[in-house]
């Protein structure tokens, strides 16, 4: 639980709440879209009749929530979407193991998601990457729905309440002549390809990479999991555990990440062998005054900001076919950052190419969709 969001909060917020079933003594049913499922159909219903409302926009995951557009379009005739954080029908890491929950899973998604968006009005995603096979799945939706891709909107007050609450770096402190890296967030499961030609590149040029430090936060197996490491392994193979890689599995409130982006020396961003790595990150990292070194695939949109920003150092490479060059070139990349870093002044960098990913901007692009979903007929 992350209690620290509720002072990002506007004052006057209306929240409803529901109750939910608990999980039981053998934890037959964990996912709160399940749990509360019947509970929030009647709260929505309740709220949809009572109050003439015009739209209901429901992000997933819960995956299962999906599904609430569909029943309460039906009771009620209201339009309305799915926001995708996540993408649904996918291949989760152990669904090839039969009857396996994540085998289950795997199906229910295949079976499940064509129920929940055969009516919808609305599709969103962080990029279109996340819903494109939702397109393919289900064509009709092309003539009778709106899509849209929106990153996540940076919000540069939550930096400045940060400031001001007291909120201390827990994981690490800063270190005289030491570059501290800091990658904060999940891993993509296509990026540790990338991250293990990185860590060769490493390996092989220690010289350059003495005094230099990667601080991986967030990034484990559990989000609730201290020793479910993901980086630890690859930086084990390669001898940089806990002298150049540094990894704290367990995820860590909001605001806390943005105290340990305040106090690194550089932001690392790692992209994918997949093109559709958005810039979200990379604005967080903007609005944190930081340096950023990123390894992007070439396609991604996020190269072209962070290089005509002045932000920071960024080395593309060519999805699975340009692997190599991440190994060849990454040493350069980092010498390149070292001079910049020292040049680094914040009130250069052109934050206006990041103006569309502020939280303005994005909130605006979504009034808009809905502004469309809502004239369709």
């Amino acid at each position: 639980m992350d209690h620290g969001l509720e002072k990002l909060l506007p004052p006057g917020l209306r929240i409803e709440k529901t109750s939910a079933f608990s999980i039981g003594s053998f934890r037959l049913i964990g996912d709160i879209g399940l749990r509360a499922f019947f509970q929030l159909y009647q709260k929505a219903k309740q709220l949809i009749q009572s109050e003439k409302i015009d739209f209901l926009y429901i992000p997933i995951p819960s995956f299962y929530c999906a599904l609430l557009g569909r029943w309460l379009h039906h009771s009620t005739k209201v339009k309305y979407g799915i926001d995708y954080i996540d993408p649904w029908v996918h291949r989760f890491p152990g669904s090839d193991k039969i009857f396996s929950r994540h085998w289950f899973s795997t199906r229910l998604a295949v079976w499940l998601e064509p129920v929940a968006v055969k009516h919808a009005s609305l599709i969103t995603g962080v990029a279109e990457g996340y819903y494109k096979g939702v397109k393919e799945r289900n064509p009709h939706l092309l003539t009778r729905a709106v899509f849209g891709a929106m990153p996540y909107g940076g919000e540069e007050r939550d930096h400045l309440i940060v400031n001001n609450i007291g909120v201390e770096s827990c994981l690490f402190k800063k270190k005289k002549d030491t570059i501290r890296f800091v990658y904060a967030g999940a891993m993509l499961p296509k990026a540790y390809a990338p991250l293990e030609q990185i860590f060769k590149a490493i390996q092989h040029n220690a010289e350059i990479f003495r005094n230099i430090e990667f601080h991986f936060i967030g990034t484990g197996k559990g989000s609730d999991d201290p020793a479910s490491f993901n980086i630890k392994p690859l930086a084990e193979k390669y001898n940089l555990w806990h002298n150049i890689i540094f990894e704290y599995p367990q995820r860590i409130p909001y605001l806390d990440v943005l105290v340990h982006l305040n106090n690194a020396d550089g932001i690392f961003i790692l992209g994918s062998t997949e093109p559709h790595y958005t810039p979200s990150k990379t604005y967080q990292a903007i609005l944190s005054n930081k340096p950023v070194l990123a390894v992007l695939h070439q396609e991604s949109t996020a190269v072209r900001v962070l290089k005509e920003s002045g932000a920071g150092i960024v080395l593309e490479f060519d999805g699975n076919e340009g692997l190599q060059k991440i190994e060849n070139d990454f040493p350069a990349s980092m010498e390149d950052f070292k001079s910049f870093i020292k040049t680094y002044n914040k009130n250069t960098i052109r934050k206006e190419l990041f103006d569309q990913y502020s939280a303005k901007n994005i909130t605006q692009t979504l009034a808009s969709l809905l502004n469309n979903a809502l004239a369709l007929k």
